[in-house]
């Protein structure tokens, strides 16, 4: 009881420490002993946030929960990201690009990989609803394919890079296509996206502890989004930290990019395994390509309207390496949605690609 009342005192007073560390240590360059408090922090900071969101998801149901933390982590990133174009220069022409397909690659296949193992290792097969997680899989796909691919097949601007029409409407498509997909989700087609039952029976209310009252709620929400700015901006405080790493180690900037990434997910990944475990692997597919298409539908209408305003190009399209990892990505996540059942190697199969992608990274 002790323990516990520690913990959920901890939860609470986290969110607060990261965001008054980030006051003192944003934009300088702490000793080594200030970083290794703020990656504690930072580590606090995420369970805090994932302890955060299962409140409110309690309290508002799928598959609104997982769009709350999916939206929330994606706006900050979003608003990071236009940050850091701001003072980059010509080194931030990819920026963009590649922080949305590292996004990309970690949700579509390590947390989606991860949840599948982790739920049929623990329950023999993990069971989805297919309807739904079809029809954000066909999203990602035509999102991913005009605003990453389309780039290097055009021939009004020179190089990957976008025509001022042409960024207008892959900025307005990506805009219009995510929200139609939340309407889809939350209004229209919402028992689409609830957790089934092995027998196929859809769980439209968990049967465990009380829902919290709604004062609860919007406490835990604030904290919520005390808690991901927190973990975003330390993970940029930790920045030059893990970038003199890399350099030391002779590794691609990019890999830069991907820890920042694998950091600002840590969130989302967390309560995905966490509900994979309890046999709901649904809510793990609802972070998982909630987040991808938060990132690609958010991320590309922001740069776009940036741009007007920051000096130096745009690159969106990606290498033909990354597109071939795309392309193979949305092959084996057909493959793996359309039965809506699930086992272990799915799972090792989305692993595969992550780790070539983690390897073509560091060895490009």
């Amino acid at each position: 009881m002790i323990v516990r009342k520690v913990t959920d005192r901890w939860m609470w007073v986290t969110p607060p420490l990261a965001i008054v560390l980030l006051v003192f240590t944003l934009g300088q360059h702490p000793p080594g002993a200030v970083v290794a408090v703020a990656s504690v922090v930072l580590a606090g900071a995420v369970l805090a946030a994932v302890h955060h969101a299962e409140v409110v998801a309690h309290r508002v149901g799928e598959p609104f929960g997982s769009l709350v933390l999916a939206l929330a982590v994606t706006v900050i990133e979003v608003a990071l990201i236009v940050t850091l174009m701001a003072g980059g220069g010509e080194k931030s022409a990819t920026l963009a690009r590649d922080t949305v397909f590292a996004a990309v690659m970690i949700t579509c296949n390590g947390i989606v990989g991860l949840s599948i193992l982790f739920g049929s290792l623990r329950h023999g097969i993990a069971v989805f609803r297919a309807e739904g997680t079809g029809s954000a899989l066909s999203t990602i796909a035509t999102l991913a394919t005009l605003s990453l691919v389309l780039p290097n097949f055009t021939t009004s601007a020179p190089g990957p890079e976008f025509s001022t029409p042409q960024l207008v409407f892959a900025a307005v498509a990506a805009l219009l296509l995510y929200g139609l997909f939340v309407a889809t989700q939350t209004v229209r087609h919402r028992d689409y996206f609830l957790p089934v039952t092995k027998h196929g029976v859809v769980v439209h209310t968990e049967e465990h502890a009380e829902a919290p009252s709604g004062r609860a709620t919007l406490a835990s929400l604030g904290v919520l989004l005390l808690a991901l700015v927190g973990v975003v901006g330390l993970a940029k405080v930790i920045s030059p930290t893990i970038e003199s790493g890399v350099e030391a180690a002779g590794m691609p900037h990019a890999v830069v990019g991907v820890v920042i990434a694998l950091l600002v997910l840590l969130p989302e990944t967390i309560a995905a395994l966490r509900a994979a475990r309890r046999d709901r692997l649904q809510t793990s597919l609802n972070l998982a390509f909630g987040s991808t298409m938060a990132s690609i539908g958010l991320t590309v209408p922001a740069v776009a309207i940036a741009s007007y305003w920051l000096s130096g190009p745009l690159v969106l399209g990606l290498g033909a390496s990354h597109m071939v990892l795309l392309a193979l990505t949305l092959v084996v996540a057909t493959l793996t949605v359309i039965p809506g059942r699930a086992t272990p190697l799915q799972g090792g199969l989305h692993l595969a690609v992550l780790a070539a992608f983690l390897e073509l990274a560091v060895v490009p």
